[in-house]
């Protein structure tokens, strides 16, 4: 399913609302879209965009949402500096729980429970006082209570995703989570996780962040443009996100300790901290940070290197 353009309209009843027009070049296009609508439909919280109707004519797809003022977190924290969005560190550590909570509510408060498998900051979307929302549920897969797993074809972000989903097929809640301590590393950072030449060298995003913590140089990673910061309170953030981001899904947390972590004074215990899971687009090595920042957003199933395991694996594109 293709993204034609979205939107701005207004309903008769004088509510404005977000009209997301695709193309339907597939049937596997369209059950996505159907997917989509048949899950968002039944979801109501705060932290996650409200749909609000849906069009299907012919080769017509459309999707109504509930219009969210302020436009993608990608837009206003990594794209152009020229927005009015100014993102301090109390509305970056806002924007890091609501989405914690979004996705708490997803896990562990919904029946059945979901897992979105597209998390990023594209698909994070700012209302007018900047609280963020979840969108495009176009990849979620539904989660029943008695099952561990679910073995499916990879889709989702180069960047984003998991070592056990990108390597194997093998999806859990835990390839949310993370996906979730990645977009931390964003927010914090003001740089992208699509480009992989952080640190001078050719390194990714949570690369150089594993780097910089064992060399206890973590504040290195924050954004210049960020301002006056609580360097401790940024510190534990950046850690919460490498808890994370573990090699290992076992060893990440669920999202309700998270939101715990973001939430209470806990001290967390780094003695259990290892190293994350590395991946990198082969393909797309060679490619300029303006040419990586154009397709940012765009879901891609890819040849991906992962350095824990030092392993390289061909994932069938879609």
């Amino acid at each position: 399913m293709k993204l034609i353009a979205t939107q701005k309209g207004t309903l008769k009843g004088g509510r404005q609302v977000a009209v997301k027009t695709l193309s339907a070049q597939s049937t596997q296009g369209v059950r996505e879209f159907l997917n989509e609508i048949n899950t968002i439909s039944q979801v109501k919280h705060q932290h996650l965009v409200e749909l609000v109707g849906c069009c299907i004519q012919g080769a017509n797809r459309i999707l109504v949402y509930e219009y969210v003022e302020n436009n993608s977190l990608d837009r206003a924290l990594l794209g152009s500096r020229n927005t009015n969005i100014l993102l301090d560190w109390q509305k970056r550590s806002a924007i890091c729980l609501g989405i914690a909570r979004g996705l708490t509510y997803l896990h562990e408060e919904l029946v059945p429970h979901i897992v979105h498998r597209d998390i990023k900051a594209s698909n994070i979307l700012l209302d007018k006082e900047l609280n963020p929302k979840i969108g495009d549920f176009g990849l979620a897969k539904l989660f029943p209570d008695d099952i561990t797993h679910i073995s499916t074809r990879i889709a989702g972000t180069t960047g984003y995703l998991a070592p056990e989903y990108a390597l194997g097929g093998q999806l859990t809640m835990k390839a949310d989570v993370y996906s979730f301590g990645i977009l931390i590393l964003e927010i914090i950072s003001g740089r992208s996780s699509a480009r992989s030449n952080w640190g001078g060298t050719e390194k990714l995003l949570l690369q150089w962040a594993w780097e910089l913590h064992i060399e206890g140089r973590l504040l290195e990673l924050v954004d210049p443009d960020l301002g006056e910061y609580p360097e401790e309170e940024v510190i534990k953030h950046i850690k919460i996100a490498l808890f994370c981001t573990q090699a290992s899904a076992n060893q990440r947390p669920l999202m309700s300790q998270v939101v715990e972590m973001l939430t209470k004074n806990i001290r967390l215990n780094e003695k259990l901290l290892s190293a994350p899971g590395f991946f990198q687009d082969l393909s797309r090595q060679n490619e300029t940070p303006s040419s990586i920042k154009k397709s940012s957003n765009d879901s891609t199933t890819t040849n991906i290197n992962s350095s824990v395991p030092v392993t390289i694996t061909e994932i069938t594109p879609r």
